[in-house]
């Protein structure tokens, strides 16, 4: 956005909205030297939007503004609404946390914290939990955001979301040490009284972070269930000097197979495309009897067409 003159309102404001991913409250705004009419002519002109009573948000930042981004304006805007005590939890605070495993964001829906709701008055596009959340369950993201600490945002999401989603979640936090996994035990453990923790009291057991996409861990899971569990995750091929020519996403040792788990994205691509085929035509030079069997987001809508490529695998 162009810049403001020196001492026009959106000049004394644009500092403090730059810190609060391009929103701010009515009470900064005051602080800043601004009046009342000063907002009113920002609204009128389009600078301004309105999403909560006392809440502003600048519509340059946010035209410019990545999803992530917009995730953090929408919750520092729910923030400034619901007051000091109020910060995002659950699915929320997993998107703010960088886990994978859920679906993309709405682009609009948060899930904010207020331990005590009481009377409390609902915001559109904001879900209101009344969960109990101890002060050290609660961690800033990006030094202004107030969200549930990783452990403590498994232990709720964990609950509400299936079992894929929920795996996928234990599986990215472990992958990037947001949760140690010698902690799983006690996190589940915790979670005892509460609504779905008996459901969802196997799925800690079943993470593991080393896999490294959400897809990964919905193939596991499907091998897995299907009673061909791979024997590694991430395992490392050697070339005859001893060096890695590979590292795969999933092996059986038995049946000499590998499995890859293709997103679409990043194997799409022509280099990556002509990477992975080098790559394949060097392990199966260099370990003659392997086999590599490739599996897609689309692949896990016929679970049993997994399961029968490895199967197939071992009667060859």
């Amino acid at each position: 956005m162009p810049l403001a003159p020196v001492h026009s309102p959106l000049s004394r404001i644009l500092p403090i909205a730059g810190r609060q991913f391009g929103v701010f409250s009515w009470h900064q705004a005051r602080d800043a030297g601004l009046s009342k009419s000063d907002v009113r002519a920002l609204k009128r002109d389009g600078t301004l939007r309105h999403p909560y009573t006392g809440v502003y948000a600048l519509r340059a930042l946010e035209e410019r503004a990545d999803e992530r981004q917009l995730l953090r304006s929408s919750v520092m805007a729910a923030q400034l609404a619901l007051g000091p005590h109020s910060f995002a939890g659950g699915e929320t605070a997993a998107h703010l946390w960088g886990m994978q495993g859920l679906p993309p964001w709405d682009g609009h829906t948060v899930h904010m914290v207020i331990p005590a709701l009481g009377a409390q008055r609902h915001h559109h596009h904001v879900t209101l939990h009344s969960w109990q959340v101890g002060p050290e369950e609660v961690a800033s993201v990006d030094g202004t955001i107030r969200a549930t600490t990783p452990d403590r945002t498994l232990r709720d999401t964990v609950l509400r979301v299936g079992r894929a989603a929920a795996v996928s979640l234990l599986d990215s936090a472990l992958h990037q040490k947001l949760i140690l996994e010698e902690g799983l035990e006690e996190l589940e453990a915790a979670n005892n009284g509460r609504k779905g923790c008996v459901r969802s009291r196997p799925w800690w057991g079943l993470a593991d972070g080393r896999a490294e996409s959400p897809l990964e861990t919905r193939v596991r899971l499907i091998c897995t269930d299907g009673g061909l569990p791979p024997t590694d995750l991430q395992h490392r091929f050697f070339d005859a000097d001893g060096r890695t020519l590979a590292i795969t996403d999933f092996w059986w040792e038995g049946l000499r197979l590998i499995g890859e788990a293709d997103g679409l994205a990043p194997h799409s691509l022509p280099e990556a495309l002509a990477k992975d085929r080098k790559r394949q035509n060097a392990l199966q030079a260099l370990y003659p009897g392997v086999r590599i069997a490739r599996f897609t987001w689309d692949d896990l809508k016929r679970p049993g067409y997994i399961l029968s490529v490895i199967a197939r695998s071992g009667r060859r």
